[in-house]
């Protein structure tokens, strides 16, 4: 690790234990290579070991080597970092991203119902060939247990021939070993076999949402085995599963209805926190960054426990730098509150932060030195969907999975992530135009980002004067006038002649 650089080895000593993407940079400060992660920490710190750079494939080798620096994001789940990997990847084109970039989709499960007896097939590509698809998967080692909890559970077969025989049962086993149902031998009949296979494709589409419970207890049962690998590819798909059930279970439910359960989560809410009253208008906070860089906040409203997108509001952040989620949400908070005193606008019932106990505490801290010491604050915590209140008693409060107000929490919690991620990907393609100060001679990376921290824009730098180039750390008239003449403007007075 010596052989690396001082910023290196400062941010190695930052990563979280955590999903997400990571970019790493060469001297100029372009983006080489983006890569996902399920720790951050472990994932990154490998390429900075001696035996990384040792034993690594010529390929791995020149990567390693040509990285002066890199960026991280951390992010709440895998599947959410295998997405913003591909994303990034379109939007930075990294060199030295060449498989993602030969077009490598995530994997599917196919059921091709044409067939008398279907098998569940896994493939990465979709054609339309009249054959049922479900995903995509985070990646195969999860497509892989849904697969293989589809045939246990539902009894389908995994040999290939279009119409079995008993021929090809001489040397299968699988109706004891596999649990298939064995319609080669006629234990079943092709309608049976059908219906089962019907009842496959409802709970892949989230019809049937009573079953992941059996993949909770197959998941605790492989842990307990220490079989980790397997226990996390169930988790994945759990978390899969669970997004399309939630999301069908949306489009069924009527206005009246979700209404009416909105309101009952937020009663619930009310005797969870013991709140003074029911926290009818909650507003919801996240952050979204990459190593501090480029940070923003959302603030996502719920009312009766519904979105109120005309009430959502984004927030650069501006006081804090490097990777410090608290200090970010200290300073949202912050700016958010005290404007609302200062324009003496109506206050919410609940302020809700994505994240744990520090997160809770930034947020609190913030709100006293205001002077709303009745303002309740509580945050939701990813890793177990926890609610941390911001009692001297800061217990975690577990709802029930099934609780209207733990889903009340999540869906506003989930679309606050969403609007951050939103805003950073807009922010992050603008920045991504405005590259066109990459190649000024003699700017460095520091320079460029001081540039871009000075003037927000490359259009505003376009319309800076030599008199304001100056004015930026790191730059004097020289190097004011060099960026200058680059971007192809007439060079105005020397600071110190006056102008009209």
């Amino acid at each position: 690790m010596t052989t690396f650089s001082k910023q290196i080895q400062e941010k190695l000593k930052k990563l979280p234990d955590q999903p997400g993407v990571y970019l790493m940079r060469d001297r100029r400060g372009k983006v080489i290579y983006i890569g996902k992660a399920a720790s951050l920490r472990s994932r990154v710190r490998h390429y900075f070991q001696s035996a990384t750079l040792r034993k690594a494939d010529p390929k791995l080798r020149g990567l390693i080597r040509s990285i002066e620096d890199f960026d991280f994001m951390p992010l709440k789940t895998e599947a959410e970092a295998a997405i913003t990997e591909s994303q990034f990847i379109k939007d930075y084109k990294p060199r030295y991203n060449i498989l993602l970039k030969d077009d490598k989709r995530f994997p599917l499960l196919k059921v091709d119902v044409q067939h008398p007896f279907p098998v569940v097939a896994s493939c990465r590509l979709q054609k339309k060939d009249g054959a049922l698809y479900f995903g995509p998967y985070t990646n195969s080692t999860a497509a892989r247990a849904a697969k293989d909890f589809l045939e246990r559970r539902f009894g389908l077969r995994q040999c290939s021939p279009l119409r079995p025989t008993p021929e090809n049962y001489k040397h299968c086993i699988n109706d004891i070993i596999r649990y298939c149902s064995a319609p080669c031998i006629g234990k079943i009949s092709e309608e049976d076999y059908r219906a089962r296979v019907e009842e496959a494709c409802a709970f892949l589409r989230g019809e049937r949402p009573e079953i992941l419970k059996e993949i909770r207890a197959d998941m605790e049962a492989v842990s307990k085995k220490l079989d980790f690998e397997k226990a996390a590819a169930l988790r994945d798909m759990l978390l899969l599963l669970h997004r399309v059930t939630h999301e069908r279970a949306k489009v069924r439910k009527s206005a009246a209805l979700r209404r009416e359960e909105g309101a009952e989560g937020v009663r619930i809410l009310q005797v969870a926190l013991a709140l003074p009253q029911p926290p009818r208008v909650i507003e919801t906070f996240d952050i979204s960054n990459i190593s501090g860089t480029l940070a923003v906040a959302s603030l996502v409203c719920s009312v009766d426990g519904l979105p109120d997108k005309k009430r959502y509001r984004h927030f650069r952040i501006r006081s804090i730098e490097g990777p410090d989620d608290p200090g970010m949400m200290a300073e949202t908070i912050r700016r958010r509150y005290g404007r609302l005193i200062a324009e003496k606008a109506p206050l919410p019932d609940l302020v809700l932060v994505d994240g744990g106990i520090t997160q809770v505490r930034a947020a609190r801290r913030e709100l006293d030195a205001l002077g709303l010491v009745h303002l309740r604050v509580a945050g939701l915590a990813k890793r177990f969907e926890e609610l941390i209140p911001d009692h001297q008693d800061t217990t975690p409060i577990r709802l029930p999975s099934d609780s209207p107000a733990l889903r009340v929490l999540q869906q506003i919690r989930d679309e606050a992530h969403r609007f951050a991620i939103a805003y950073h990907r807009t922010l992050r393609a603008k920045r991504i135009r405005e590259s066109e100060i990459d190649d000024i001679p003699g700017i460095g990376e520091k320079r460029k980002q001081a540039l871009l921290h000075h003037f927000v824009s490359v259009a505003r730098l376009k319309r800076a004067t030599l008199e304001d180039m100056a004015t930026v750390p790191g730059f004097g008239v020289d190097s004011a006038r060099l960026v200058l003449e680059y971007l192809a403007r007439p060079i105005p007075a020397d600071p110190g002649k006056k102008t009209d």
